[in-house]
Order: structure tokens, then C-alpha cells, then sequence
């Protein structure tokens, strides 16, 4: 699977100043297979070593971190020379040997010239006993397939080909913009995990069994997620992470509007109550990279954690096929896309995650009084209203009163309506399924070529 991961490692490889990589993120997200690629296609030999499998390694970082002696030691398990200057070397699994994280900070200052890349799932990086080596790392994080990645991985490349090339906020075609709804939503079901979408592509012909299967590997991998629980923190503290992570769920449901409401702490785990008691459940979450925290912020003027809480937030399921599994939302209301009071929130966490998964990490919601934005974050200095519908009607309220007291530049809307934009309302239009190329240029200035709103943008996609 192509991922956009590949092209920021190419950047890594020859940027001055190079420093050794520490690529972050959720296990299953692909980080092992994107580094190996990486030495596969980019080095003439590349070494890799997993910490979590070859325990036998770990012996190495026992003594002097000094660079010389690691690399000729680390050689020699190997059975094969490791050249500084033409060689990569790969650490996974480096939560499990904290020395070696620590090493990192001498790699960088000794043998700059060797390029070394680590991977760590996040379950205890920040654990150990060792020191991090702050601003001695270059640092990656990676999320779950973007939805642009999962048409890469399709049957289909002229689609993907066609979502590639939209560069500016022009009206697509209604076929176009239909067949990628059909995609949106079977990426609903899916989500971005390679080992889920390889499952489905695998019996993509037969989308019963195609679906059954991912089901089955996303119940597997929820398991899995909860034993690392387990294995990083004890049973007890387990048993509340886990009760935590399944009741993110129940919380975005709240709200009988479909919008993510604010996370509320009472009645999460028994007898605890408020912010502070959860807390450290909730920072192990995101740091594993399991959730996704947005903060709620009470203005919108830059800076925003100037108007933010500590404990006002709304928190997402890292990848929405894996939310599906924790609902246990039949499959067949995703794909008929009628699944009530679910489907704003379920818009929401995919927004949310494209989001992340592209790196626009200075995003927040919004809420003054009873006017709340869905999302708002920095473009080019400017604050930019994001209202996200699950649907196709697309009037919000509470986006004309930001607007009125702000006074945006424009204000954006992600909704199953066409791309295209009212110049005179200075409103952008997004289909869901573009949350990753927001924003888009606007090349054309005449509403006339624009015309408005296409005949698409009034009507649903054929479903």
C-alpha cells in the first residue's frame, strides 16, 4: 500500500541536519512495513532489528552507548558489516529496550552520517526509566490509512487518480462525485488499518464476506489493543482504560442532535468522578495513539489554548472502522448510510482523523454559549469555521454567528453536498471525503464558471 508516510521519509533522507527518525503511532497503523519499504527502495542494504522478537539485542545497549561500539556489536549479531555512510538501520519495537531510545541522542551527536530510524507503537515509550532524547530525534507520527490511501489501495486507480488531481474548489462531475460517496462509505466500514483494508480488498467481489471479515479482524485487533492495555499497566488500571476506551461510543451518541457533545466524566468507571481522576486514563489513550483529543475552546481568536479548559474536550475513536467494531454497528446501516443520531458523530470522528492523520494538529471545536462549530483551526493566520454535516442539508446557525463575530475570511463546510463555494456568502463547500485537501485553493474568481452551487451540490450521491 502506497502511503503519503513515504514521501516525508524520502524529505527525512536528505534534509541538512538530519537527525535519527522516530516514527510514532497506534499499533496497526503500518509503521514496520513503511520503514522496511523505505530501506527496500531508498538504501542499497537496510537492518532491522525488533526489539519485542529479538530480545537478544537489547544486551547491547547494556553497557557505553558509544556509537562505534554499538554499531560493531550490532554487526556482529547480524552477521553482516553495517556502513555508516550507505546503510539504514531500524529500530522497532524501541519502547521495549529504553536504552536503545536513549542511544539515539549519540547516534545524532557521533555518527550523524548514519541514517537510523525508530518505531515506537507509543504503548510506554514515555515510560521508561531512560532519559528521551529531546531535541535529539526528528519525529513522524503516523495515523490510519487516509481516505486518499485507501483509494490507492483499491481496485480502482483511474478513481484514485481522479481524487488525486482535484487541486482547487471547483465543482466535480455528478458520476465522480457519486462514485467516491460509494467509496466514502464502504471506508466508513473499513476504516484506515492496512490489515483491515487488505482483508477487504482481498474479497472485495463478495462484499458480504468482504465485510464479515473485516468485522472479524477489527474485533480481533480491539482485543489486541485492550492486552497491551493489560501488559503496559497492570490489570486494575487495564480494566479502566478499557472501560474508558468502549464508553467514547456511548459519549459521542449523547447528543441527540449527531454532534460529538463534550465528554462528561460522571458514570464512566464506578464510583469516579471529574477530570482529575480520569486524567491519567485519558493521557495513556492518546498517548498510545488510541484517541483523539480535541479541545473545546470558548473563542475564536488565535491563540487557541489561551480560551481552552484542560477538561473540556471531545474525544474520538482513532480510526472509524475501529469505532464501527466498538458500536457494533451492523455494517448495513453504514452502507445505507441510516444509522439515525450515529451518523453525525460518526462524521465527526472521520473528520477528526483525517485531520490528524494530516497533520493539522492546531485544531480545535468551538463553543460560546449555545453556538458550537464543529471544528476551527489557523489558515495562513486566519481562523477558519469548520461545520461538519453527516448529511446534505447544509444550514448552520451556529456557523453565521462565528461568522458574524469574527469575521472569517471564509467559513467551510464538510457535508455530502458537491465541492464548489458561494463567493457571495464566502462559504466553501467540502464533500466528507475531501477533509484531507482542506483547504483548497480558489482559482477561479467569478461566481458565473462556478455558478453557484452545481446541480450536484443540491442532491444527494445515487446510492
Amino acid at each position: 500500500m502506497k502511503r503519503i508516510i513515504s514521501d516525508q521519509l524520502d524529505v527525512w533522507k536528505t534534509k541538512n541536519g538530519r537527525k535519527p527518525l522516530l516514527l510514532q503511532g497506534a499499533r496497526q497503523v503500518g509503521k514496520t512495513f513503511s520503514l522496511r519499504e523505505f530501506g527496500r527502495n531508498g538504501f542499497p542494504r537496510h537492518h532491522y532489528i525488533n526489539f519485542e522478537e529479538q530480545e537478544r539485542f537489547t544486551a547491547v545497549f547494556g553497557g557505553d552507548l558509544n556509537p562505534d561500539r554499538v554499531v560493531q556489536d550490532l554487526s556482529l549479531l547480524l552477521n553482516t558489516p553495517i556502513d555508516r555512510q550507505t546503510d539504514l538501520l531500524i529500530f522497532d519495537e524501541i519502547q521495549q529496550c529504553p536504552r536503545a531510545l536513549t542511544s539515539l541522542k549519540y547516534f545524532a551527536e557521533r555518527m550523524p552520517e548514519l541514517a537510523v530510524c525508530a518505531a515506537g507503537s507509543l504503548l510506554g515509550v514515555h515510560l521508561g526509566e531512560s532519559p528521551f532524547p529531546v531535541g535529539k530525534v526528528d519525529a513522524l507520527r503516523m495515523g490510519p490509512l487516509t481516505f486518499e490511501e485507501f483509494l490507492h489501495a483499491g481496485d480502482n486507480p483511474m478513481l484514485h487518480e481522479a481524487f488525486a488531481a482535484i487541486q482547487e474548489l471547483m465543482p466535480l462531475s455528478d458520476a465522480l462525485h457519486a462514485k467516491l460517496w460509494e467509496e466514502f462509505k464502504l471506508y466508513l466500514v473499513t476504516g484506515g488499518l492496512p490489515e483491515v483494508v487488505a482483508a477487504f480488498n482481498r474479497n472485495r467481489t463478495d462484499l458480504f464476506a468482504a465485510f464479515q471479515e473485516v468485522r472479524a479482524v477489527q474485533t480481533r485487533l480491539v482485543s489486541d489493543y485492550v492486552a497491551d492495555m493489560a501488559k503496559h499497566c497492570g490489570k486494575q488500571n487495564a480494566m479502566h482504560l478499557e472501560r474508558l476506551w468502549r464508553h467514547i461510543p456511548a459519549q459521542l451518541g449523547r447528543d441527540q442532535s449527531g454532534s460529538a457533545p463534550k465528554f462528561v466524566f460522571k458514570d464512566v468507571l464506578p464510583g469516579i468522578r471529574g477530570y482529575e481522576r480520569l486524567a491519567g486514563a485519558i493521557d495513556w489513550l492518546e498517548a498510545a495513539g488510541l484517541i483523539i483529543r480535541v479541545p473545546i475552546a470558548n473563542s475564536g481568536l488565535l491563540p487557541f489554548p489561551a480560551y481552552e479548559k484542560e477538561s473540556f474536550f471531545k474525544l474520538f475513536v482513532f480510526d472509524v472502522g475501529i469505532l464501527g467494531a466498538l458500536c457494533r454497528l451492523p455494517v448495513k446501516s453504514v452502507l445505507d448510510y441510516d444509522y439515525g443520531t450515529y451518523k453525525g458523530f460518526y462524521a465527526e470522528n472521520f473528520a477528526a482523523q483525517e485531520f490528524k492523520t494530516c497533520h493539522w494538529d492546531n485544531f480545535a471545536c468551538w463553543r460560546e454559549g449555545s453556538a458550537e462549530v464543529e471544528f476551527i483551526c489557523e489558515v495562513d493566520g486566519a481562523v477558519i469555521p469548520m461545520e461538519v454535516k453527516s448529511g446534505w442539508v447544509t444550514q448552520a446557525k451556529s456557523l453565521k454567528v462565528f461568522a458574524d463575530k469574527y469575521r472569517p475570511p471564509f467559513s467551510a463546510v464538510f457535508s455530502g453536498r458537491n465541492l464548489g463555494a458561494d463567493q457571495r456568502l464566502r462559504k466553501h463547500y467540502y464533500p466528507l471525503y475531501l477533509a484531507s485537501k482542506f483547504p483548497l485553493p480558489w482559482l477561479r474568481r467569478d461566481d458565473a464558471a462556478v455558478g453557484h452551487a452545481s446541480e450536484a451540490q443540491r442532491h444527494e450521491p445515487t446510492t
